[in-house]
Parts: C-alpha cells; structure tokens; sequence
C-alpha cells in the first residue's frame, strides 16, 4: 500500500549554469508518482463506497492512464479506460504505460466514451481536471508553504498549477504543452473563475505540438540527465525546462522547479525518438 505521508525531498541542482531546486515529485513512490498521483490522492486517501469501477479516457499512452490503473489495482475496482484508436505495433508490441496498465487489470476499449454512467462507477475525466484534485495538490502546497521561492511547472490541463496557485503566496508559473495559452486559460475558468488565483503562463516563440518528437526536447533531456543526474519525463518536463531556460534571468526569487514523474512514460518515448532519429540519419 502507498504511503499516505507523500513528502518529498528538494535537491538543488545546477543547469546551464543556472541554479535550480527540485521538488522530487517523482519520488512519491515507484508506481504513483509526479502530478498525477497528486491529483488521485482524493480518491487514494478515501473510501470507494458503493463503487466497483474506475472509468477514464484519453491516450493510448498515457501517464494518467497508468496512474488510475494503480489506483484501480490498490482499491481493488475495476479500471476501463476508452481511446479513439490503438496503434497496431502497439498491440503487437505491448510497452510503456499502456503495457503495465494492462498487467495491472486495465479494460482498454476503442471507441465513443458512455455519456452515462451507473452509481456503481467513477467517472474521472482525461488528466484528472477536476475538484477532487485540489485536495491532493493542497498537500502539496502545505509542503512549499514556507519557502521563499518561485515555482514552476508545466501544464497539460493546468489543474496541478491552478490549484496550487490556490493554495500558496508564492508566485506559481507555468506553460502549455497541450493546446496554446488561450486552451490552457479556459480550463483554468472551468475549475476556477476567480481569475486572481490563476498561475502566470508564459509562453516560447515557437509553436510545439502535444506527442509530437522534437529534436530539442531529446537534447535538453539528456543535458538534464548529465548535468543534474535526475531523469525527467520525456513528454512536459522538456518543454517545461525550455521555458524555464528562456525566463531564467525573469524570475524574482529562487526558481522551484516540481518534477513531473511519468518516468515509466520515457519507455514508449524512447522507442519513438530512437526510430524517429534512426529515420533521420
């Protein structure tokens, strides 16, 4: 059983000659880590009444998808889980998340998403954008509230930030990686409208695309991993330290830099950057 005593270590660390802390979010446990578990807590810490099923949606590789198979596995329910399309070399291939999402009992169904649900069933929507999450990224709050720093980190549907933003003084900074700015302020105004206790979103020149496999986001990977001796995930923390290298000189106070876990995500990530750049050469 996980640990509900989900503090994590800071380590500083030197980037580009840069100074950095690292809130080590991926270290919250092996299997359920990084803002996603932050996000599941609600459902972790309490009791699943009268419920026998976990229902979620989104990628076919996804770190959320994983996480609620964890979940599922933990509170003994059953986790199905819809996507549009399942790649054939990845059925033929089982790897990544969606390998151990299946050991884990995962029912994953290509199609149209049920618009209804039975009582008997959770519905808990892509990337975990809901309330309950605030209940677990407020413990995260409670372990920064003291420090003196900046924060940063990057958004898919923004609900990590946005309700840490809520629960802290600090300044909370963050970018988009799925969709633009505008995408990433409208989910902020579907679980906030009090636009006072939104995070800052800033922004590159260039436009990246969610999933898509950039020659820049493997090389400051790999810097990261040189240069810190921390591994970071493969599809936000990339594009969120770019941001972070492009504001570094922006930022008022000590950058704080939460990681994002995922890290068993970097398998299938791996494989497609290695026959993406084995295409290329």
């Amino acid at each position: 059983m996980i640990e509900t005593n989900t503090q994590t270590p800071i380590e500083k660390v030197t980037f580009q000659n840069s100074s950095y802390l690292i809130k080590r979010d991926d270290l919250i446990d092996d299997h359920f880590s990084g803002n996603k578990a932050r996000k599941l807590f609600y459902y972790l810490h309490h009791d699943f009444k009268d419920i026998d099923t976990i229902v979620s949606y989104g990628s076919q590789q996804s770190n959320a998808m994983y996480s609620l198979s964890v979940l599922a596995k933990l509170k003994g329910v059953s986790f199905i889980y819809y996507v549009d399309h399942i790649a054939s070399f990845l059925k033929e291939h089982p790897h990544g998340n969606y390998y151990y999402a299946l050991k884990n009992g995962m029912q994953m169904i290509e199609g149209k998403m049920p618009t209804h649900f039975e009582d008997n069933i959770c519905f808990i929507p892509e990337g975990g954008a809901m309330r309950e999450a605030e209940y677990g990224v407020s413990l995260l709050g409670q372990e920064l509230a003291a420090l003196d720093v900046d924060i940063f980190l990057p958004s898919g549907t923004g609900t990590t930030a946005l309700y840490l933003q809520k629960h802290l003084k600090q300044r909370v900074y963050t970018c988009a990686c799925v969709g633009d700015s505008a995408y990433l302020k409208s989910q902020f105004l579907a679980l906030q409208k009090d636009e006072d206790l939104h995070p800052t979103i800033i922004t590159l020149d260039k436009k990246y695309h969610f999933g898509k496999l950039y020659r820049e986001f493997f090389e400051i990977w790999i810097k990261l991993k040189e240069e810190t001796a921390i591994e970071f995930d493969l599809l936000y923390d990339p594009l969120g330290w770019m941001h972070v290298t492009k504001y570094k000189h922006d930022f008022q106070k000590p950058l704080l830099y939460i990681h994002q876990g995922g890290l068993i995500g970097n398998e299938s990530m791996l494989l497609r950057y290695k026959r993406r750049f084995s295409e290329d050469n």
